[in-house]
């Protein structure tokens, strides 16, 4: 039996509200708690916290010289609308697709790695 549940997940960054104001829109969630520090966004099981990082820098994938420090892939129905979104609220497309039929690289305002990828077919 699990003794805890996923709450949070936070995330490094330099500006945490630019963000947090992305993900909120490309999740559905909303901003929570907001100081110069941190801003928390709230969303239906968990909530995405990014801070600021003295000296930022953001991951270099794919070369990983930079590691890439957190992935998140996220489930969508239609990965071409669901890439135009994420770019219109301020994600970059990586040049670097591995599968893009079923799932598309791309960087949130702070350069995180994060995938939009079609659920697994049965």
């Amino acid at each position: 039996m699990a003794v805890a549940h996923l709450g949070s997940i936070t995330v490094d960054c330099n500006d945490p509200a630019v963000l947090a104001n992305f993900w909120a829109e490309l999740l559905g969630g909303v901003i929570a708690t907001s100081t110069d520090k941190f801003v928390s966004v709230k969303l239906p099981h968990l909530v995405l916290t990014a801070i600021r990082i003295p000296n930022y820098q953001p991951p270099s994938w794919p070369d990983e010289s930079t590691p890439k420090q957190i992935h998140l892939d996220l489930a969508v129905a239609d990965l071409d609308a669901a890439q135009a979104e994420a770019v219109r609220l301020g994600a970059k497309l990586c040049d670097y697709q591995p599968a893009p039929a079923k799932c598309r690289v791309l960087l949130d305002p702070a350069g995180h790695p994060f995938c939009l990828c079609l659920p697994p077919t049965p």
